[in-house]
């Protein structure tokens, strides 16, 4: 039996979420529910009504706080099997019934295979071949060409497209909440997944494909959030998070950073936060 919900968060992305929605609705496997936390400035209305019960759940904030969205996602989905799946995703026909049969083998922290795609590449009447013909694998993560991949390294978890059973998340406390706005609450969780024992496993196979969106690089969007998520990681794992984007920070006399200290300098301008914004067919 199908007992998969699939969960996501929604700010001001509407078209990726009615593509998302499309995705769903062409699965080969329906999944049992679609939970979306909409924190955009606009409710989002999804139309037209998919087949499977889909709930929109309001969540009013100025910011993007992902540890929060996805905890209360969870909280209120009723499969016993939870597929999070990033607003900017389309799943493949195959994954929401893979992600339930594998779930149903082993207690694990699944995550699925994403294809990036270029800003053209999705359109009215898109089809999965098409997707797949164009899509780009991510360079820094490799999944196996088909079936299951123990990953050893447990910052490599992805929270863009994975499972996890409803009672090992709720076991595990959910997302650390802590952990305010974007970065770092997914590496954390991570982090706790493998000291509880949970294996992260890499499936190989269609996935899902990632709609294009713009991209900054460092996300100084983000500056804030990331300084101090950085430093909460710091203190709970005695490592660094996000060290790329820790050294542009410091490249750019935004912060000093060493070993232990992460120390805010300054916030970024206007004009820097313009300048980090990437060429169009910039994908990652």
């Amino acid at each position: 039996m199908n007992n998969v919900s699939v969960l996501t968060l929604v700010k001001n992305r509407s078209t990726h979420l009615q593509r998302l929605v499309e995705g769903l609705g062409r699965s080969a496997v329906a999944p049992r529910e679609l939970l979306v936390v909409d924190m955009s400035d606009n409710p989002v209305v999804v139309e037209p009504t998919p087949a499977f019960p889909t709930t929109i759940i309001r969540l009013l904030t100025d910011g993007l706080p992902l540890a929060q969205a996805r905890n209360l996602a969870a909280r209120h989905a009723r499969g016993s099997r939870l597929l999070f799946l990033d607003v900017d995703c389309i799943p493949s026909a195959g994954l929401v019934g893979r992600i339930n049969d594998q779930l149903a083998d082993q207690d694990a922290l699944i995550c699925a295979s994403v294809g990036y795609l270029g800003p053209e590449d999705v359109a009215d009447g898109w089809t999965e071949d098409r997707l797949s013909s164009v899509a780009t694998s991510h360079p820094v993560r490799a999944f196996p060409q088909v079936g299951l991949r123990v990953e050893p390294n447990a910052g490599l978890f992805w929270s863009l497209t994975f499972g996890i059973r409803k009672d090992t998340f709720e076991k595990l406390g959910g997302f650390d909440e802590q952990f305010s706005g974007y970065g770092a609450e997914d590496t954390d969780f991570g982090f706790r997944c493998r000291d509880a024992g949970l294996p992260l496993i890499f499936s190989g196979g269609p996935g899902a494909f990632h709609q294009h969106h713009g991209v900054f690089d460092p996300p100084l969007q983000h500056f804030e959030d990331i300084v101090l998520n950085a430093r909460r990681f710091h203190d709970r794992w005695s490592v660094w998070p996000m060290e790329g984007w820790l050294r542009a920070f410091e490249t750019l006399g935004l912060t000093a950073f060493d070993d232990e200290r992460l120390v805010r300098l300054r916030g970024p301008t206007v004009e820097e936060i313009a300048a980090a914004h990437q060429p169009a067919d910039v994908r990652f």
